[in-house]
């Protein structure tokens, strides 16, 4: 609909009702003459702020719309840069092997096969079998479950504490920002590994991946805490933080809507880095032994293959050495490249450029080049 309907009209005079000259409007402005323009208002005498748009979408255009903004612009920047793929390709198999793996896998044990058969040498055991005939596929599959748990535990607590920290620091400034700080700076004193060892042998964890998780990050957010204030105390005082809150927008609501979202490339790195840094702490600790024994572990696996079959030493065992180290090393990458892709999606200008239809052949900043033809017009909602 354009056009906005004449209602709440008060005439200013009652003696000739004829009379409309002088007839109030709704916003407490003059009706001109017929056909006489009114500063601020369109040629129907409908105020600027009053116009509505000509053209409406219906319930099905605003979901696909919103379907192709938020889920198929992603979608085909992931597509559009090679190192997004690798991450989501090695992420994905990672996840599969802990979600469907143990379901399709034999659980590893003894005299599976004759002992130290090397990687590749048969389709029955693909990675080769330990010093007591156990299937190494079998044992990496068994082991990505709570490393997986590991990971996430860890990540998020980091990520989650630090970013709460420091956004509300920065943001409300003062004796908050003070207070908040002082603990950082202590936990931020605290050496990691000591921390973590004497924990882990204090409170009989019992080889819990979730708390192991939490334990090797246990004082890692503090520096993500200080890099976010001072993100936020640059972006508190942008123009459409200061228009939110002279409209009155709960701080809740202005920290999770204008500031946190500014600040998701930033965050998805962290998250990243110390992903890693729990998959390499984890299995570091696990291969000193400081961690509860458990032989469904990467490092463990490790461990054994040095201590018991002299892998540092023996061509017949380093594969025992060797293919942990290798999904190690897979893992850490194809989490680094999924976080360098990652970056693009929380741009919104290439995120924009993806959403509808543009010309082929430029460059933007970002190194995007898209596909052939461009993105898919947002309005037909295809890739």
């Amino acid at each position: 609909m354009s056009g906005h309907a004449w209602k709440g009209r008060l005439p200013a005079d009652r003696g000739d009702p004829s009379d409309r000259s002088s007839e109030l409007r709704a916003d407490g402005g003059e009706a001109g003459g017929a056909g006489r323009p009114t500063p601020g208002r369109g040629p129907d005498g409908v105020s600027e702020f009053e116009q509505m748009a000509d053209v409406t979408l219906s319930e099905s255009e605003r979901r696909r719309q919103w379907f192709d903004e938020k889920v198929l612009a992603p979608a085909r920047i992931v597509w559009d840069d090679w190192r997004a793929r690798f991450g989501v390709v090695v992420v994905a198999l990672f996840l599969f092997m802990g979600l469907v793996g143990p379901r399709i896998v034999p659980e590893p044990s003894p005299n599976q096969g004759r002992r130290l058969i090397g990687a590749f040498r048969t389709l029955e055991h693909p990675f080769g079998t330990t010093a007591s005939g156990v299937d190494i596929l079998s044992q990496l599959v068994y082991a990505t479950p709570a490393m997986l748990l590991m990971i996430t535990a860890g990540a998020v607590f980091t990520v989650v504490l630090g970013t709460a920290t420091g956004t509300l620091a920065g943001y409300k400034g003062g004796r908050v920002d003070s207070v908040l700080m002082t603990i950082t700076d202590v936990m931020m004193t605290i050496p990691g590994l000591p921390l973590t060892i004497v924990l882990a042998a204090v409170l009989q964890i019992e080889g819990h991946p979730v708390v192991i998780g939490v334990l090797i990050t246990i004082n890692a957010w503090a520096g993500l805490a200080r890099a976010i204030r001072s993100q936020v105390l640059t972006l508190r005082d942008a123009e459409y933080v200061e228009a939110s809150r002279i409209m009155g927008i709960p701080t809740s609501r202005i920290i999770g809507s204008d500031i946190v979202p500014n600040l998701m490339p930033y965050i998805s790195m962290n998250f990243v880095r110390q992903a890693r840094a729990v998959i390499f702490g984890a299995v570091g600790l696990y291969f000193l032994g400081v961690l509860p024994y458990n032989s469904n572990n990467w490092g463990v696996m490790m461990n054994a293959a040095v201590n018991r079959a002299g892998a540092t030493s023996s061509a017949a065992a380093f594969h025992w050495l060797l293919v942990p180290m290798v999904t190690i090393i897979v893992l850490a990458l194809g989490l680094t490249l999924l976080a360098q892709g990652a970056d693009r999606v929380f741009n919104p200008r290439v995120r924009a450029r993806h959403a509808k239809t543009v010309d082929d052949g430029g460059d933007d900043e970002e190194g995007d080049t898209g596909g052939p033809g461009g993105a898919t017009s947002a309005a037909t909602g295809g890739i």
